[in-house]
């Protein structure tokens, strides 16, 4: 079981990580024009755990919700990053990483007390 736990720490860990660097990205590139806003979404991994697709604004993924901006509503010279959606995912992607951190934490004292019951 801990090494379940444990797999599933190590990919949020991965998974949390990357979405903080698009979303990183995406502020940093707020005031560029013709910039494609990257958005990600988390899917449950085949073997457990967790993964995370990062896609750009358009293509794979979308993120419509009513009343949202849009490219085709924006200027050409803005690139449709919305800041204050942008410092929400990261407040969520840091308190996910957190949590990924106990979950690991937690599996690495599950398998130390494990070995120190067999030895």
């Amino acid at each position: 079981m801990s090494g379940s736990a444990l797999n599933i720490g190590l990919t949020s860990l991965r998974a949390y990580q990357r979405a903080l660097d698009s979303s990183s990205h995406n502020i940093a590139n707020a005031n560029s024009s013709g910039f494609q806003v990257e958005q990600a979404q988390f899917q449950e991994a085949p073997a457990g755990g967790v993964v995370v697709n990062i896609s750009q604004n358009g293509s794979a993924a979308s993120n419509s919700a009513s009343g949202s901006i849009t490219p085709a509503t924006l200027p050409p010279q803005a690139s449709g990053t919305d800041l204050s959606t942008e410092l929400v995912n990261s407040i969520q992607y840091k308190t996910g990483f957190e949590f990924s951190v106990q979950i690991v934490k937690a599996a690495d004292e599950v398998l130390g007390t494990l070995i120190d019951i067999n030895a």
